[in-house]
């Protein structure tokens, strides 16, 4: 349905379930990738068969950490010269406890790995956008993150930093050829999900295949008037 064939595709968290579904949705439109993930061994396991000539793998990646992003961004800049499309999939989820006992400890891990993320990679990536007057960013915050829930404040939080950062970026960078959206997932149906929910409808959660359709539309030249939008993607959860 979309080509992004020529286009440069940077995907962090890509060994995740979202991150390996849109990497491979991006593949069979054509992209060249920039597969990102902190795990060092799960991206060549997950997309070894992949074209090396299409597919960067770089491995063991704290996108938490100010050098390793620089750095990352100098890797992807020295392979294809460019960077058309980031998706800023890299995050998580972890059950917290009431605000008053919550540690510091938590709530850092919970903003860091969610908000700091994405600021890093894509402070990293956005000047380099820039120059070629181009590209496309796409975030991944929450449903939770429209309103704030018991035992979930640092999660709610961090997802919602992400819809600030979406909007913020956008406004900045819209005379500049570059869009900026982010997509509010509902209860995505994983294996994780549903170890952890045995009991649930998993026909009601949505899919990383039709998350994954979401994020190429967004990438496309389709959504080229949409920008600052954070995009509900519930299923029927």
């Amino acid at each position: 349905m979309f080509d992004f064939t020529n286009q440069v595709v940077v995907i962090t968290g890509a060994a995740g379930n979202l991150g390996e579904a849109a990497a491979r949705a991006f593949y069979d439109a054509g992209a060249s990738l920039a597969l990102v993930d902190n795990r060092p061994d799960r991206l060549p396991h997950l997309f070894g068969s992949l074209d090396p000539a299409r597919a960067l793998l770089v491995g063991g990646v704290d996108v938490t950490d100010e050098t390793v992003v620089s750095h990352l961004a100098e890797t992807v800049m020295n392979r294809y010269d460019r960077v058309d499309i980031l998706c800023n999939i890299a995050g998580g989820f972890k059950m917290g406890t009431a605000v008053h006992e919550t540690p510091l400890s938590d709530w850092d891990f919970m903003l860091n790995l969610n908000a700091r993320s994405v600021f890093l990679v894509s402070r990293a990536i956005i000047p380099h956008m820039l120059a070629q007057n181009s590209g496309k960013i796409i975030n991944v915050a929450a449903r939770a993150a429209l309103e704030g829930k018991a035992k979930m404040a640092a999660y709610t939080a961090s997802k919602s930093a992400v819809i600030r950062l979406t909007e913020s970026m956008a406004a900045e960078l819209k005379d500049n050829g570059i869009t900026v959206n982010c997509i509010l997932p509902g209860t995505i149906d994983t294996p994780q999900n549903r170890e952890a929910m045995p009991k649930a409808n998993f026909d009601n959660w949505v899919a990383p295949a039709a998350l994954a359709d979401v994020i190429l539309f967004l990438a496309s030249d389709a959504a080229r008037a949409v920008t600052g939008a954070a995009v509900p993607v519930y299923g029927r959860s």
